[in-house]
């Protein structure tokens, strides 16, 4: 009978999760100094100082710190000009939140396949549909079958790999969109020798818990646009127009991290290259002894690219594995290893049944053979033979 692990609480003896948060550095003396000082909310020095650490990492000019990667992501549509009735071309392969925050804008997406290589977002696929269900009208770009103006793309890194994004830039400035990207799992990343999340326009992160860094939860836009982070500043902030009355302008939210957030973000941030080093050091471990196993292929890297492995992920042929990998989960589970399969592709969801999508062939393949491995930054030796031994043991038994 398998363990139950409960995300938040304490590890049970024996058992190996997925990934959970690695703390090992200056979190609690930062954390305290908050406590000290009182400054424990959504202003504080710790708030301006983990801006300025993530958007100096990135080499951007501003970094607006939000209560979330999926508020980032919402405002980041609304300051690129996303309108209500508008739509975004965005990763049918990807967890639900970038899809959400289109809808929370008052926009609708269009759902995009995965390329077969490395996973991510299809920027052929991409360009057949604007080319073939896209006109200009007036200077916009506009959907014939609905009618609505398309204004923007939405990729998302995902699992660690960079979208191939100077495919999407071109395809942009053709076509005059804008670009928000998801780099929340791929910081740390490179696309061809330049950070992930350095944004052609404007790109996004999240701190939860499982990510590379975390801050419990937290977000950040990214931006070298003034105009662009002064609009997300003060839309965050519950769009207030003066220092000291209460006047509003506008709609505003209340989407700030807070300082006692924001101080375990800057502990985090000091241990980003230890992490994402310890990360690409488990991922090799795995290739390496699982390389003779028939039936299990892990994520590829392209050429061009040095990912995170925020989530070390692989496909189970089940033909050739001899088992399917909602089966190996169980296996795993059975011998308290937690593994997870990848979410369920957008244009499957029933919270997003109205969204067009282009052929999704690709994705369904991916999702229905992909299974993440344990992959903490914090994973020991032992505990990843363990793993390993478990993959090897079932497919030997097979």
């Amino acid at each position: 009978m398998s363990m139950q692990f409960e995300p938040g609480g304490p590890v049970p003896e024996g058992f190996i999760p997925l990934s959970i948060p690695e703390i090992r550095g200056n979190e609690w003396a930062y954390i305290k100094e908050c406590l000290d000082s009182g400054w424990v909310s959504s202003a504080g020095s710790f708030v301006d100082r983990f801006e300025r650490q993530v958007a100096e990492y990135l080499g951007v000019k501003h970094a607006v710190a939000t209560v979330n990667g999926t508020a980032a992501l919402h405002i980041g549509l609304l300051v690129a000009g996303v309108q209500p009735d508008d739509e975004v071309l965005v990763s049918t392969l990807t967890f639900i939140s970038p899809v959400n925050a289109i809808r929370y804008a008052g926009a609708w997406p269009v759902l995009v396949d995965a390329e077969p290589k490395y996973w991510q977002l299809d920027a052929q696929k991409l360009s057949d549909w604007l080319a073939d269900e896209c006109e200009f009208v007036q200077g916009q770009l506009r959907n014939r079958s609905t009618g609505r103006r398309v204004k923007a793309i939405v990729p998302v890194h995902i699992l660690g790999h960079p979208v191939d994004l100077d495919s999407l830039v071109e395809l942009a400035r053709k076509y005059n969109l804008v670009i928000v990207e998801d780099a929340t799992e791929a910081l740390g990343a490179e696309y061809r020798q330049r950070k992930v999340g350095a944004p052609a326009d404007i790109s996004c992160l999240s701190f939860n818990g499982n990510k590379i860094i975390t801050t419990g939860g937290g977000g950040m836009l990214l931006t070298s646009d003034d105009k662009w982070a002064g609009k997300a500043r003060y839309l965050t902030t519950q769009a207030k127009d003066d220092p000291i009355e209460y006047v509003h302008r506008e709609v505003g939210f209340n989407y700030r991290l807070t300082n006692i957030q924001a101080a375990m973000g800057c502990a985090q941030m000091e241990q980003l290259d230890n992490y994402v080093a310890a990360k690409r050091r488990i991922a090799s471990t795995y290739s390496s002894a699982l390389a003779d196993v028939s039936g299990v292929t892990p994520m590829p890297t392209a050429d061009w690219a040095r990912q995170t492995f925020w989530m070390y992920t692989v496909l189970i042929s089940e033909s050739d594995f001899g088992m399917e990998r909602r089966s190996l989960l169980k296996h795993l589970a059975e011998r308290q290893i937690q593994s997870r399969p990848l979410w369920q592709p957008m244009h499957r969801s029933h919270a997003h049944a109205q969204a067009q999508a282009t052929d999704c062939s690709v994705a369904e393949q991916i999702w229905s053979q992909a299974l993440s491995l344990p992959c903490s930054v914090g994973l020991s030796e032992s505990e990843q033979t363990r793993v390993i031994e478990a993959i090897r043991s079932c497919n030997a038994s097979c």
